[in-house]
């Protein structure tokens, strides 16, 4: 009886097109979590050693990326979307689908890891760092065996919260072809009016969301211990 009245209620839905754009939203996501860290890292770190009083300080370097951090993160990602679709055509051939949206997901998403990051760091104790350089570390030593490790369940929670900046994006992106739930979502919800699909798109990225967030919460507890 409960099959019927599920059946009744997504007549609109055809599950298999529901599961492959879960699967491009997974890949995007994927994709675009990697290289916005991968990314967001070095550019923090940079960020933070060559800030006022740092072991780089250079007030040239941290004031330019500083300002192409702030204009990155000030531009509107629907917006970057857009702007990017030659850079994106270029680097990966296209900018239609889950594979044209990862471009302008990292790029939308690294500036605010890459500070997220620099606050992490700031957080340090400024002891640990004289204690360092007292005892003849190199800045990559520092870098390496202080900083990191120090950072890690922040760096574990900044990664959570970028993801689940992402999963919004993707959505996002889905208003310009990029494929995943999003595209789905305006194809056949908004443009079609198939409430059904709407709610199940709806679902599938909450639940997306709540499995991010429960996974880092996970994580972070562990590397505290």
């Amino acid at each position: 009886m409960s099959f019927a009245i599920i059946n009744d209620l997504t007549t609109n839905v055809d599950w298999s097109e529901i599961n492959q754009a879960t699967l491009d939203t997974l890949f995007m996501l994927g994709f675009a979590v990697l290289f916005s860290t991968l990314i967001g890292i070095p550019v923090g770190l940079i960020l933070f050693l060559s800030s006022k009083g740092r072991l780089l300080q250079n007030k040239w370097v941290y004031n330019i990326l500083s300002f192409i951090i702030n204009v990155l993160r000030s531009v509107p990602f629907i917006i970057l979307l857009i702007v990017m679709i030659p850079t994106t055509t270029m680097l990966v051939g296209t900018s239609l689908g889950a594979k044209g949206t990862i471009p302008p997901l990292v790029v939308g998403a690294f500036p605010f890891f890459a500070r997220l990051v620099e606050n992490a760091l700031k957080e340090i104790d400024d002891g640990i760092f004289h204690m360092a350089e007292s005892c003849g570390a190199s800045t990559w030593q520092i870098v390496w065996h202080i900083l990191l490790p120090e950072i890690m369940p922040s760096l574990i929670a900044s990664i959570t919260v970028t993801a689940i900046a992402l999963v919004s994006y993707t959505a996002m992106a889905g208003t310009v072809g990029g494929g995943g739930l999003g595209d789905l979502a305006i194809r056949y919800g908004y443009q079609r009016f198939q409430t059904d699909v709407m709610l199940i798109t709806v679902v599938l990225m909450v639940v997306m969301v709540q499995l991010i967030q429960v996974v880092g919460d996970f994580l972070v507890r562990i590397l505290r211990k």
